[in-house]
């Protein structure tokens, strides 16, 4: 052979090859071109882009549509690669966690195969990746837009009738608390891909994205009428719902932002940055009658450029978010006084508990910064289930096995300050309070106006009335203010705010390594 001569691939291999390059985007120009066209990108440029560089192994590249019965072997093998699923192993923020600590499972629909239906031997392959997914424990990042099941696979009939025997989602199901689950959304999502978002821990979704449980044809087959994809579960319909976990512009976005979410469950950092803690001390004003940012004091609380914040259009009076103190990752939870004055109505204590159930699953701590003047009340509040979500905060609280540190920014009344510290202030491995903090039964004002109802209706002149119960306000704060309620010892200690890193730190060094490891998962709720 000549010195320049190309060696000649044995044929078996040159087979492999040749077949193979029907998965390569380049090789698919028209639909590559479609999908650019709409402002999106294929499949394989988000898994490649999520993935760390030549880190992705596909796996089931090789499977083609069920519909031999309909079509020819190479019509199925130039339009429907992949079976419309791209699978595989990839690295993810191998540069900063190390190769095998950050090895995941990556799965994306490929919308320009069938729309991104799943198909039979896509299921099959799903539940394959599963599979190894439980075997390897790894988190899961799955591509989930596409139009839902595939009717026209026709190679399985007659053995199969309706395909309700399909294994895919009580595979993927099972996964909940082993590993973390995360779905990203771009353009239409429906039915049984919807299902999959759904079942997933967290929902990282596009602009441009519909989410719903049926899709145009499955609604209009139902009798319910004619609509455009985009009317079906619009991303600002299902972020302001809950249903989307972090809203983000583009697909570009969506994979840094999963790859942040990742970093959380993939280990402690070894360098941080974080703001002049002297400046907590004035984030909240010494009128206590008046409102603050509570994101804020989180940011200049936690590392910075840390904060992750989930469902924030959703339940806007608790805040639900991941974060770093020291370069650990933990979760946090903190009351909002600028929506319902912070009060817990239903929509917060359902967000709340299921994100300290997300924590737990995966070993992160979690920090409460309380700002509590209870659970809401009312007939309408009532017609709201409220008092079974209100109990879900007790019911997760009490069963929590990572710690939870309470810090009290200002109000923490009744049951639903009890509710932020996990159940009790003593249930909270720590509970410590700013200057600022105020206790009680219930609401100050509240408390006055029923205590001392007697004495407010005894006095006829208004003047005088407002001014006795300024007074009996004033003199229940006094009694609850930190510094004086601190001496009942129902909570720990108050602290200088500049400090409270120091006190979150230093609580989880104390407490042993193993005390939280190796036990048994538990599933998150998927509401």
């Amino acid at each position: 052979m000549a010195k320049n001569e190309e060696k000649k691939l044995r044929a078996d291999l040159a087979e492999l090859y040749q077949r193979q390059a029907y998965l390569k985007d380049e090789n698919r120009p028209e639909s590559v071109q479609k999908r650019h066209a709409k402002g999106q990108r294929t499949a394989r440029e988000n898994v490649m882009d999520l993935c760390d560089p030549d880190s992705f192994l596909e796996i089931g590249s090789l499977i083609v549509a069920g519909q031999r019965g309909r079509r020819s072997w190479e019509e199925l093998v130039e339009k429907t690669p992949a079976d419309g699923l791209v699978a595989g192993i990839g690295t993810i923020n191998g540069e900063i966690f190390g190769k095998e600590g950050a090895k995941c499972l990556v799965l994306s629909y490929d919308y320009t195969v069938l729309a991104g239906t799943q198909g039979a031997f896509n299921h099959k392959k799903t539940d394959r990746m599963m599979a190894i997914a439980e075997k390897a424990g790894k988190p899961i990042v799955f591509f989930v837009e596409g139009g839902g099941g595939r009717p026209g696979d026709v190679d399985f009939e007659p053995i199969t009738v309706g395909g309700l025997d399909l294994k895919t989602w009580a595979s993927f199901c099972r996964l909940s608390g082993k590993m973390p689950r995360v779905a990203i959304v771009s353009g239409y999502c429906f039915a049984g891909n919807a299902a999959i978002a759904g079942c997933s821990d967290v929902i990282i979704a596009t602009e441009n994205t519909a989410i719903g449980m049926g899709g145009p044809a499955m609604i209009e087959g139902g009798g319910l009428g004619k609509f455009h994809p985009k009317e079906i579960g619009p991303a600002k319909v299902q972020v302001k719902n809950g249903v989307i976990d972090i809203l983000v512009k583009d697909e570009a976005e969506a994979v840094v932002v999963a790859k942040k979410y990742l970093s959380f469950f993939q280990g402690n950092l070894p360098t941080w940055t974080c703001d002049d803690q002297e400046a907590l001390r004035s984030l909240i004003p010494e009128n206590r009658k008046y409102g603050y940012d509570v994101l804020k004091v989180i940011r200049a609380l936690c590392d910075k450029d840390t904060v992750l914040e989930l469902r924030s259009e959703f339940a806007r009076n608790m805040v639900a978010a991941l974060v770093r103190i020291a370069g650990r990752p933990m979760g946090l939870v903190a009351n909002s006084n600028r929506h319902l004055g912070g009060a817990i109505d239903s929509d917060a204590s359902d967000k709340a508990a299921r994100f300290m159930q997300l924590c737990d699953a995966f070993g992160l701590p979690i920090i409460s910064l309380c700002d509590a003047p209870g659970f809401m009340v009312g007939p309408a509040c009532e017609e709201a289930a409220m008092v079974r979500h209100a109990s879900r905060m007790f019911v997760v609280g009490a069963s929590l096995r990572v710690p939870m540190l309470t810090v009290v920014l200002r109000k923490a009344y009744g049951l639903g300050a009890m509710a932020m510290a996990g159940g009790s202030l003593t249930e909270s491995f720590l509970t410590v309070s700013w200057p600022t903090g105020e206790f009680g039964g219930m609401g100050l004002e509240g408390a006055v106006k029923l205590g001392f109802k007697k004495e407010l209706d005894a006095v006829d002149d208004p003047t005088e009335k407002e001014a006795l119960y300024e007074k009996l306000v004033s003199e229940a704060y006094d009694k609850g203010k930190a510094i004086r309620a601190a001496a009942a010892l129902e909570f720990d200690e108050v602290i200088d705010p500049k400090d409270t890193r120091k006190w979150i730190t230093h609580a989880l060094e104390s407490i042993s390594p193993t005390r939280y490891a190796n036990q048994a998962p538990r599933y998150i709720d998927s509401w």
